[in-house]
């Protein structure tokens, strides 16, 4: 079993890995991963989504786009967690879930609109039950509870999906919704994305518990380790939790271990409390390179293809770009609508007064 930055030794808390740092195989592919080549489509997907990571990065840089918050060396995770759900299942994600939502079907247009600060991006297209971005830190599982709760009322055979970062597991409402899912055998699966550090602070200092994974035995559910840079194990781990959901088997908290490459968010330094040694040593991880490796070893994936994809996911990429810089802004009265069955009359005249500031008619 390949060594990563979290000890895996505790016997109660299984881990999973199936493709090493150099591509190479730990054991056979598992069953919902029958041969090299179904490993093409998780592939594509992760280098689709470095590639709009990269571009978002650099229009932040121009001023062409609000905060962002890098996904850079976390592709496998999202990719992994969205290939094992259900077109009908429900994705409750924090702020760093874009790798996800592009599989889950949210567009590039889409996903530039809300992180340049317009709600329309919202308002997606195809996943249109899943959840849209939660800013703050360790709420959103109890909104996946309730989602997860609502399944197991209706009787409908859904899961709902949770993503959060490895801070937001120290919050108290990720463990009043585990205490939940527990109690009421929720459809449930939270995926905790343990990518070393919460803004500045390393997992070390976050929790004494022996791996992130061991919250889930306090609250009665099952919980396990996955190699966050295995885009094959990640799918692998998700889809047997999904699926054991789904069948009323009960709620599952995932940890996958992976490492933040990039800044907190655009606005963020992490020079100033990361140790350029371990940066180093976390890039010899990644998950894109490894599987590229693995891919073109088993003689499944050439140059051609390789130039192909990126070509494809460059011009894909630049031209949601250039569409969302060509759409005009809301009027700056729609911060005021669809808020209020009955718009309160100091909000009225607040929208009244923004409007004759902005020289708009009444």
């Amino acid at each position: 079993m390949e060594t990563m930055a979290t000890d895996h030794s505790h016997t109660d808390i299984p881990f999973t890995s199936f493709v090493k740092s150099d591509g190479s195989l730990i054991r056979d592919l598992p069953e919902g991963t029958p041969d090299p080549e179904a490993v093409i489509p998780l592939y594509r997907a992760m280098v689709r989504a470095r590639t709009f990571d990269a571009r978002a990065v650099a229009m932040h840089r121009t001023g062409r786009l609000g905060t962002y918050s890098s996904i850079l060396g976390q592709e496998a995770v999202g990719v992994g967690i969205a290939s094992a759900m259900a077109p009908d299942d429900v994705l409750v994600p924090s702020y760093r879930e874009v790798s996800a939502q592009l599989v889950r079907g949210v567009t590039p247009v889409e996903l530039l609109l809300y992180w340049g600060g317009d709600e329309r991006g919202n308002d997606f297209a195809v996943p249109r039950r899943d959840f849209p971005n939660c800013i703050t830190v360790g709420e959103h599982p109890t909104h996946a509870a309730g989602v997860a709760l609502a399944m197991q009322i209706r009787k409908e055979p859904r899961v709902a999906v949770c993503a959060l970062g490895d801070g937001g597991s120290s919050k108290g409402a990720f463990y009043e919704a585990l205490n939940m899912a527990g109690v009421m055998n929720l459809p449930l699966v939270v995926v905790i994305i343990n990518n070393q550090w919460a803004i500045s602070a390393p997992r070390a200092i976050q929790s004494a518990a022996p791996t992130l994974a061991h919250k889930a035995l306090g609250v009665g559910i099952h919980g396990e380790q996955v190699d966050g840079n295995d885009v094959v194990a990640v799918t692998d781990v998700a889809l047997r939790a999904i699926e054991r959901a789904r069948a009323g088997g009960g709620a599952t908290l995932i940890e996958a271990v992976t490492y933040r490459l990039g800044d907190h968010t655009t606005v963020d330094d992490a020079r100033r409390y990361r140790p350029d040694d371990e940066v180093s040593e976390a890039w010899k991880r990644e998950p894109i390179a490894r599987i590229r490796t693995f891919l073109a070893d088993a003689r499944v994936w050439q140059k051609s293809d390789e130039e192909a994809l990126r070509a494809s996911s460059s011009g894909e990429i630049d031209g949601a770009a250039e569409e969302f810089l060509a759409i005009e802004p809301p009027p700056v009265e729609s911060m005021f609508d669809y808020v209020w069955g009955e718009m309160p009359p100091e909000f009225a005249k607040q929208r009244m007064q923004a409007m004759s500031d902005w020289g708009r008619d009444a």
